[in-house]
């Protein structure tokens, strides 16, 4: 087997397992030159015959988390297929050549990282390239560039770029102090109780203080967002955000709604973040569909505001205020709304625009119950959201006076 590798197969079996790993690795597995040789030796050694044997083989090897199955199949399906390699170079390590029709799958979850991840050339030796140095102090990088663009208007390349510094964002520190206590031995307050224990364990004969301080812990995140047509451009990546602080905080609960109410809190908990999108993606029915606000926030304040809007919780209203219908109920929901949570925050990508008046029925009637107006168009808007998470309020108008003002 290892003579056939090695006389027949001229190492093209060992470059392309090479290849792979570096296209694995730019998927974002955590795959070293240690793994590429190991799986070398396991091709060898396994003496594979049919397709499957050498998926589970490099399977094996390559992956170490449940999170990366997924962009290693997309990865496999892509890579082997393309270059239709694989039947070729198992042949020549094995007498029997398998047959079998080709399987075919519908890439989702990973299946855009894998791509970008395939599409980049490969150049061993680049030829040198006369260049026109120039001095740059006065240009904008390419990342604040990025930072100030709409997302409406970001390209492909762009908006993966995007989800890269969504995930290094700095998210908010919003500490509060809760009604109960820790111990704490450089506190001041006396815990008498746990003080009297470590006294009777002495015997009585020696006082031992403890001491304890008022828990602080993060308060909860309730975002409800809007998925109708008119927020496509702008609610995948809001829903990035929402991954990367539900990964790092584990207190956030997630709403989508645009004819119907659904809840994806627990699909955005999966680390990988295409798949905890694609998951949403396939529980909300009604994506890119009408807008029916009052109908959403009712059956929220109905089955979930009890269940989610304890301690201190923030509520995060993503939507652009477009209802089809504006009727009494809309304004009653939001009233109810206001009450049950301690801020209401709505983020309206139409504020993006200098002219915005607040004229629209829905908005004129959602704006007064919003404690916070914030624009939410690009990713210097979403740093402006964790700022004022935090509690770094920036100057901003009173939601109210946008009614005045109009």
């Amino acid at each position: 087997m290892t003579a056939t590798f090695t006389r027949q197969g001229e190492g093209r079996l060992a470059d392309n397992i090479a290849y792979f790993a570096r296209a694995l690795r730019a998927a974002g597995l955590p795959v070293g030159p240690g793994a590429v040789l190991d799986a070398v030796t396991a091709v060898e050694a396994a003496r594979i015959g049919p397709r499957e044997d050498f998926y589970w083989t490099l399977h094996a090897v390559f992956v170490k988390r449940h999170e990366h199955s997924i962009l290693f199949d997309q990865a496999f399906r892509i890579f082997w297929r393309r270059r239709a390699l694989i039947e070729k170079l198992i042949a020549q390590m094995s007498p029997i050549s398998p047959g079998g029709a080709k399987e075919k799958k519908t890439p989702q979850a990973g299946a855009l990282r894998v791509a970008d991840a395939l599409a980049t050339p490969r150049q061993e030796k680049p030829e040198p390239v006369e260049r026109t140095e120039f001095s740059a102090r006065l240009t904008v990088s390419d990342r604040e560039v990025l930072k100030a663009k709409d997302f409406a208007q970001m390209s492909a390349a762009e908006i993966a770029a995007a989800k890269r510094l969504v995930a290094e964002m700095s998210l908010p520190h919003d500490e509060m102090t809760t009604r109960r206590f820790l111990p704490d031995p450089r506190a001041r307050r006396i815990d008498l109780r746990r003080t009297f224990r470590r006294s009777l364990r002495a015997g009585g004969a020696t006082i031992d203080l403890a001491y304890r301080s008022p828990a602080v812990r993060h308060a909860p995140v309730v975002a409800l967002m809007d998925i109708s047509g008119s927020m496509a451009d702008y609610s995948r990546l809001f829903l990035h955000f929402l991954h990367a602080i539900a990964e790092k905080r584990r207190r956030v609960h997630s709403f989508v709604f645009a004819t119907r109410l659904t809840n994806i809190s627990r699909e955005l908990t999966i680390r990988d973040p295409d798949e905890a999108l694609a998951r949403a993606s396939k529980r909300a029915q009604d994506w890119e569909g009408g807008t029916r606000i009052a109908h959403a926030l009712h059956d929220f304040n109905r089955h979930w505001s009890r269940r989610v809007l304890g301690q201190g919780a923030i509520v995060l209203l993503f939507t652009d205020g477009l209802e089809r219908e504006v009727t009494p109920e809309l304004t009653f929901e939001m009233d109810r709304l206001k009450r049950s949570c301690r801020r209401l925050i709505w983020l309206n990508p139409l504020l993006r625009f200098d002219a915005f008046e607040a004229r629209a029925s829905g908005i004129r009637a959602m704006l007064p119950y919003a404690d916070e107006f914030r624009p939410i168009h690009n990713l210097t808007s979403m740093e402006d959201l964790c700022q004022a998470l935090s509690g770094n309020l920036t100057k901003r108008t009173h939601p109210r006076q946008w009614l005045q003002a109009s």
